[in-house]
């Protein structure tokens, strides 16, 4: 694991990036990708020799770390056998990621409709919704993420929807508890809990009830912020799920496979959503993978009814073998349980230490290995560090706090304001303190744009 300098291929590297790929959510010209040459565990590395500790497990996805030997081997072996076959066929790694996936979702999630991505399986949960309800709309919440499609990208609640945003899709948008910057004037989370369900309910009957498929949230919201939804919220929106027959569904793309300490972030609250989707942690991201957890009374819609839909690489063979390893993985190395235990013991002890001792955090909130930090100005009127949704030098800020992270070996994960940490849930004790440590020295620098 330790890194060879190779310059000049780093160079070629980088030039035919800048000639070639097209990178998303970007300007293409104001970008200077790092060119990377190999990455293992919680670490990866460029072709200068620079290591670095990744805070960020690639997009919240790299849930086992990169290149776990097992995981490697089972793709290898999935490649030798079939590398890939028709989702119309019973194929033996796809039926076994489908028992293993529904034995971990909570309820009676027992269908698995196989995606390339989290943003298809929320297309597809919402067009199942729609269609098992015979209703149009959907309701999803401000300061979310549902993936970069066109149904899900409407049904986002951040900027990146504005430049696609139709205003016909169907979405009606509804804000969601977040005490830190409640919109409902709340002192307690009992407060922000109870108003933010009687908002819900006003918006489902001012929309009108029968109009409504679905309500789609994000159990722990994630590049939105990391928001804990406060206790007996998602027991109360399932509640009016159910008195309206609204579907809900719960998208655990970044929450899922063990990131906040449980399998599924519901496990968190007790709840079973109609539909699940999930993406990322099922199999680390070695091989792009989705999916749709089903309920029964769901399935059930299209048990002698096609439904209308259906992917080419649907339950690919070789990105079932990673998902069937990655999970056996988790379970033998008990990753869900030390990303549990790991979280409570070391990283939000850590975290809340260091808002102790830097003036520019305002927040800290997370559980298991998803945490956010939220960077603020004044403490006391809870300014942001940056303003919403900044770029140039109104972010110049947050721009220093990345590149002192970087500049003390650590890449961290960096949303407006907000810094998050989180690492690969088998990330050892010791990577995790030196992880904080480097986060400590960069905060330094942030402290210095105080108010």
């Amino acid at each position: 694991m330790t890194p060879q300098p190779n310059p000049q291929v780093g160079a070629a590297v980088k030039a035919a990036d800048r000639k070639h790929v097209f990178h998303s959510w970007s300007a293409q010209e104001l970008i200077d990708p790092l060119a990377v040459a190999g990455a293992e565990g919680s670490y990866f590395w460029d072709y200068e020799g620079n290591r670095y500790l990744d805070f960020t497990s690639g997009l919240v996805y790299t849930n086992i770390g990169y290149q776990h030997p097992k995981v490697v081997a089972a793709i290898q072996e999935q490649a030798g056998k079939m590398t890939t076959f028709a989702p119309a066929f019973a194929i033996e790694s796809r039926s076994e990621a489908a028992r293993l996936i529904a034995e971990r979702t909570p309820g009676d999630l027992d269908k698995i409709f196989f995606t390339n991505a989290g943003a298809d399986a929320v297309e597809h949960a919402l067009r199942m919704a729609r269609l098992h309800t015979g209703r149009p709309k959907v309701l999803s919440a401000y300061r979310s993420y549902h993936g970069g499609t066109q149904q899900a990208i409407n049904a986002t609640g951040d900027p990146r929807r504005w430049a696609s945003d139709t205003g016909t899709a169907g979405v009606v948008r509804f804000w969601a508890p977040f005490l830190y910057r409640s919109r409902f004037y709340a002192e307690t989370e009992e407060q922000e809990c109870a108003r933010a369900l009687e908002h819900l309910e006003s918006t489902i009957q001012f929309e009108g009830p029968q109009t409504i498929a679905a309500i789609i949230l994000e159990t722990v919201p994630g590049t939105a912020g990391i928001m804990l939804p406060p206790k007996g919220y998602l027991a109360g929106v399932r509640e009016l799920c159910d008195r309206y027959g609204i579907v809900f569904i719960l998208d655990e793309v970044m929450a899922g496979f063990g990131r906040t300490g449980k399998w599924f972030a519901a496990d968190l609250y007790d709840v079973t959503p109609d539909l699940l989707t999930f993406a990322k942690g099922v199999n680390s991201g070695y091989v792009p993978l989705g999916g749709v957890a089903i309920s029964g009374a769901i399935a059930e819609t299209f048990a002698k009814r096609p439904y209308p839909g259906g992917l080419t690489y649907s339950g690919h063979p070789l990105a079932c073998a990673a998902a069937v390893a990655t999970i056996n993985v988790m379970e033998e190395e008990g990753i869900v349980e030390h990303a549990a235990k790991l979280g409570s013991e070391v990283i939000e002890p850590a975290l809340r230490d260091l808002a102790e001792r830097h003036p520019s955090v305002g927040e800290v909130r997370g559980v298991g290995m998803f945490w956010a930090l939220e960077l603020v100005r004044d403490r006391a009127t809870r300014e942001p560090l940056v303003p919403y949704n900044a770029a140039g030098e109104a972010n110049a800020p947050m721009a220093a706090f990345g590149a002192a992270a970087k500049a003390n070996g650590l890449w961290p994960f960096i949303n407006m304001n907000r810094t998050h940490v989180v690492p690969a849930l088998n990330i050892t004790e010791s990577e995790a303190k030196e992880g904080l440590s480097a986060l400590d020295a960069a905060l330094a620098v942030a402290d210095e744009h105080v108010a």
